[in-house]
């Protein structure tokens, strides 16, 4: 069991999360020019969409280079993210992006029911992001339209 050694603010939480959003869109590089994997704890869990969860850093690492190799261009619109902070160690961000994936490019709005839209669930502690869940719809090009009958293409 870790053991907390300093409390943070919610504003201090929310800039470790922003850091690594904003190196994530930067190709896995942080503003100091580190990886983005120095943002987790060595136990961290992510989750992404049909790819799974991934704990500790090697297997994050692995989701990030599979999850990279499909995506050209990725940009978080940072400006309308919704923070739901709790006040504690948990809290939310949600918020649209836009980009282009090897089958094609998104942008969030561009159709209405497309990808671009998403959601974050962070635990972050000891300036560290212990956990991380992503929720979106990881069919960026908007291809997937034939299961869903109220989808004209």
């Amino acid at each position: 069991m870790a053991l907390t050694r300093q409390t943070m603010t919610d504003e201090q939480r929310k800039s470790v999360a922003l850091e690594y959003l904003k190196a994530y869109d930067h190709g896995g590089v942080t503003s100091t020019g580190g990886s983005i994997l120095d943002l987790f704890a060595d136990d961290a869990q992510v989750y992404f969409p049909k790819w799974g969860l991934a704990n500790g850093k090697e297997e994050i690492g692995r989701m990030f280079g599979d999850l990279g190799g499909r995506g050209k261009a990725i940009t978080h619109d940072y400006a309308g993210f919704n923070w739901i902070m709790t006040g504690s160690d948990m809290f939310a961000c949600e918020g649209t992006s836009h980009g282009e994936h090897v089958d094609g490019p998104w942008r969030a709005g561009v159709p209405e029911w497309a990808a671009g839209r998403w959601c974050d669930v962070f635990e972050v502690r000891d300036w560290l992001i212990q956990r991380c869940f992503i929720y979106l719809d990881p069919d960026y090009a908007g291809k997937d339209t034939a299961r869903y009958p109220w989808l004209k293409p």
